[in-house]
This record gives structure tokens, C-alpha cells and sequence, in this order.
């Protein structure tokens, strides 16, 4: 039997996309990168793990602002090259910016239009 992970097409630097989406409501909540690490973990913790470009590390999501992603449904696409995590969003909210989800700019008429609002200040979220 093939390890799960190896039929994942992971890009030039061993890394996959995964879409995080609400389980109840559907939403795209966001995007981000991982790596075998992050998916194996994501799978045996029940959680999203993601792996950070910018600090080079795992990063259990909701670590440091309480917004843990618990896992209810893992699903790989047809190219096999992008993951689908299907997730109970813990805090309400998903973003770094303090927001539900990070879809919350809107292209009208030429130009970026910001049509979600703050939920909860980052400050209070980060050290």
C-alpha cells in the first residue's frame, strides 16, 4: 500500500495549497501552504497545521490568537495538486486582520472595495 501523502503533486519546494472552508456555511475562510509535516499532523491532531513561508516553521493555526481550525473533513483535487479543509472556525475568525475569512476585498468597477469588517481587533489576538 503507497503512503496517502505520495499521491499529493507537491510543488518545487515541497508544498501544497489548502483551501480552508466552513463546514456549516461553505465559506472560503482562507488560503495557505503545507507541507508533508503539516498534512500528516492536520490529520492525526484534528486540527489545521499549515506550514509558514515566512517564519519557516509549522504553524498550528489559532497557536497565538486562540482561532484554532478543527478538522471535520480533509478532500484532495482532481489534479491532485490543491487540498480542501473543511473546518470548524473556532473564535469566528479565520483572518490575521481580525476577520471572518480572508476573502473580504471585492474588485468594483476597477478597484478593490473592502466589504467585511473587523470582528476583532488584532492586537487583542497577537503579542
Amino acid at each position: 500500500m503507497s503512503d496517502w501523502l505520495d499521491e499529493i503533486k507537491w510543488d518545487a519546494n515541497g508544498l501544497v495549497p489548502a483551501i480552508a472552508q466552513d463546514h456549516a456555511s461553505g465559506q472560503m475562510l482562507m488560503m495557505a501552504w503545507m507541507n508533508r509535516a503539516a498534512l500528516q499532523l492536520t490529520l492525526q491532531e484534528g486540527r489545521a497545521i499549515y506550514w509558514s513561508r515566512s517564519r519557516g516553521k509549522l504553524w498550528r493555526k489559532g497557536e497565538e490568537s486562540g482561532n484554532v481550525q478543527e478538522l471535520k473533513e480533509m478532500r484532495l483535487d482532481c489534479d491532485a495538486d490543491v487540498i480542501l479543509l473543511s473546518v470548524i472556525q473556532h473564535g469566528g475568525v479565520a483572518c490575521h486582520t481580525g476577520r471572518p475569512h480572508c476573502f473580504y476585498k471585492r474588485m468594483q468597477d476597477g478597484v478593490w472595495v473592502t466589504d467585511v469588517e473587523v470582528a476583532k481587533d488584532p492586537k487583542e489576538m497577537y503579542a
